[in-house]
């Protein structure tokens, strides 16, 4: 798993770039670095999974933590591009409901 985010002032929100695979293993990476992101700046943040091939319920588990903390202060968390079997995932869960998800047409 990799993790790359850029703060883009205009519009208050972390850009977040996602790739690899987030599981188990690597979750609790992602919960500190999200988190870490957060006290930062108390902005939106915007998911590219242009590059993510794998996650598990740990690492939904970890995006539904951050999401819980953005919204404190009421912000967004938006996850775009997320490959076809990943958006499957979100929607067998009902996360699509819970996150803001950009579609790809």
């Amino acid at each position: 798993m990799d993790i790359r985010q850029v703060w883009n002032e205009e519009n208050n929100t972390w850009c977040v770039s996602l790739s690899g695979e987030i599981d188990i293993y690597n979750a609790p990476e992602l919960k500190t670095g999200l988190l870490r992101l957060i006290e930062q700046h108390k902005g939106n943040i915007l998911i590219d999974c242009v590059d993510l091939g794998y996650i598990d319920s740990t690492g939904l588990g970890v995006l539904i933590s951050a999401l819980r903390r953005v919204k404190d202060y009421n912000g967004t968390i938006t996850i775009k591009n997320l490959k076809p079997y990943i958006y499957k995932i979100f929607t067998i869960t009902g996360l699509d409901k819970v996150f803001t998800i950009e579609v790809q047409e």
